[in-house]
């Protein structure tokens, strides 16, 4: 069972590979901030194994951090602390703003600012554009106002971010603010005394925090991307008995919240979170008029719920998947390994089998280093929003190296072809009476499959639980144990070739979910376009999301399994 051992060493070289990637030399947290948003929308709706899985990302990341401010970090680990051994809901949403406040502390404890000097220096820039927007109010000019507040809405966006850092209660009123001020101005009638009031208190709240007051309403209760949801489909319901007014209505708490959730959509989709920030109040608008385009509201309201679906979807891997990368890649190098050893055995040549054992164990070093070398790539290239781009990438080239493997197991899956491979590796090995031959063809297969499943776990590792990661693991591991008993025991008796068949089966289906997941957070991070197909549901499970990009790519892999049979069946005519 000396190659099972080897095989276990492997894994165990993988994950510390996977778990001791090294921290970058910048110091950013707004990875951490990520994994507080998760663990606050995951608590938010319930979900209390993916508020867990956030708060282990948290710790992992957290654990990486080093920094001069011991008392900022201990407060830190203080919280962090609370947060995990929270026992109610009420508990963990507590733990979780008292982190994020205490990771802001730390930041700003690193990182210096004149608070006083932001808001002078913000008042400074912001204060022309008011007045342009005044002037352009008091002539009544719809033209020119629309132009005006076009010109306000751009310089907020560029300069928003002192209030955002300051004020989370004053962002979102001013938010809100100017989102209700659009919706008068887009009006079918617009209604001036309408507009300047709601301008005057706009200008009082920017004025108040260039003041250093805080005057702003806390928005009460508990939103989420489910609450976006909810109140998208209400607005739909009224939308379909024709009663606009509601919808409007409806539309306008979706705005009211919106800045208590916008930051979970921001740090995931930032192209969405612009398109809603400037549609929606359209939308509002545009259903108090006469003429109501009731088709157009219906596909751009349904294309915003669908785009917030895909971001709220559970896109992580379970125990499952782990369990079948090793399953698969472990199967095929016992078999390889059985089949060398079988051959020495069946040719009277025992003692060469030492030779399979040292080419193996070769394998294992260099894959080991290979995971070194992954690591380090990791690292330079996951720095901020980097990291899920990274994570979109190597889980496609996953899915290329998984499409290649399982043509190679499809070719294999007959008696025929089998007995061909072997004789043609085994002929070469044996033949040249060459140790180096020998242990290059165990080296060969082993390191391939460590190579292969370092990559694969690289690719979904990021999106799972460590327990559900390691749960697999041992699972894998588990019946691969029983396998290599039941081999070596019925050596040359059970037909190889069927468990080819099902290995190639199974890494098929991994596949399709890792290329759906894959190019689903390359979406979210706006590498490529997301085009929504309307009525089509999201399956996280299986990693289908209903976007003209996912399916292209998912069915590109079908349309590659449907040849590969098609060639396997002519070949063996």
């Amino acid at each position: 069972m000396k190659h099972f051992l080897i095989r276990c060493s492997l894994v165990v070289s993988l994950l510390f590979a996977l778990v001791a990637l090294p921290v970058q030399a910048a110091q950013s947290y707004s990875h951490l901030y990520i994994s507080i948003s998760d663990a606050l929308m995951s608590t938010k709706q319930d979900k209390n194994a993916e508020a867990e899985q956030a708060l282990e990302q948290f710790t992992t990341d957290w654990a990486l951090i080093t920094t001069k401010e011991i008392e900022a970090k201990e407060k830190i680990d203080e919280v962090l602390a609370q947060a995990l051994k929270a026992t109610s809901k009420e508990e963990r949403l507590t733990a979780l703003s008292a982190l994020s406040n205490a990771l802001r502390s730390l930041e700003k404890l690193e990182n210096p600012v004149d608070e006083v000097a932001q808001r002078t220096e913000f008042g400074t820039k912001f204060k022309p554009i008011m007045a342009e927007f005044e002037d352009a109010l008091a002539s009544g000019d719809m033209v020119a106002i629309e132009a005006a507040y076009k010109e306000f809405n751009i310089k907020w966006n560029k300069n928003e971010r002192p209030v955002r850092e300051q004020s989370i209660p004053m962002y979102g009123q001013i938010e809100t603010q100017m989102a209700f001020l659009r919706i008068t101005i887009s009006a079918e009638t617009p209604d001036l005394a309408l507009m300047q009031a709601q301008y005057d208190e706009l200008k009082q709240t920017i004025e108040d925090f260039i003041a250093g007051k805080e005057t702003a309403e806390i928005v009460e209760g508990e939103y989420s991307l489910a609450t976006l949801i909810a109140y998208i489909d209400e607005a739909n319901d009224f939308i379909d008995t024709g009663d606009y007014k509601a919808a409007s209505d409806k539309l306008r708490e979706f705005i009211t919240i919106w800045p208590s959730v916008e930051i979970e959509i921001s740090t995931r989709n930032n192209s969405l979170y612009k398109k809603i920030e400037s549609d929606m109040p359209i939308l509002v608008s545009d259903l108090l008029k006469s003429d109501v385009d009731v088709d157009y509201m219906r596909d751009k309201l349904n294309n915003f719920r669908t785009e917030i679906e895909l971001i709220q979807g559970d896109s992580n891997y379970t125990f499952w998947d782990s369990a079948l990368i090793l399953l698969r890649e472990g199967l095929e190098a016992l078999l390889i390994i059985l089949a060398l050893v079988s051959f020495l055995e069946m040719a009277g040549q025992k003692q060469m089998r030492k030779w399979i054992y040292v080419g193996a164990f070769v394998g294992i070093l260099l894959s080991a280093l290979a995971a070194v070398l992954m690591s380090t790539i990791f690292n330079s290239a996951t720095i901020d929003t980097n990291r899920e781009i990274m994570e979109g990438y190597v889980g496609l080239l996953a899915a290329t190296m998984m499409i290649g493997v399982g043509v190679w197991l499809h070719s294999k899956s007959s008696v025929a072809s089998w007995n061909r491979y072997i004789s043609k590796r085994m002929g070469s090995a044996i033949s040249s009476g060459s140790v180096v031959a020998m242990a290059s063809v165990s080296f060969l297969s082993v390191f391939r499959e460590g190579a292969e499943t370092l990559v694969f776990y690289a690719g979904i590792a990021p999106k799972m639980e460590t327990s559900q990661f390691v749960l697999g693991i041992i699972m894998a591991l588990a019946i691969l144990a029983v396998i290599a008993v039941v081999l070596f025991k019925a050596s040359g008796k059970i037909p190889i070739h069927k468990f080819f068949a099902v290995a190639t089966v199974l890494i098929y289906v991994l596949a399709f979910k890792i290329i759906g997941v894959s190019l689903h957070t390359l979406q979210l991070t706006n590498k490529i376009p997301t085009s929504i197909v309307d009525g089509l549901p999201v399956i996280s499970f299986i990693g289908f999301y209903p976007t003209v990009e996912t399916m292209i790519g998912q069915a590109i892999l079908l349309v590659l399994v449907m040849v590969t049979i098609f060639n396997k069946k002519k070949q063996e005519k």
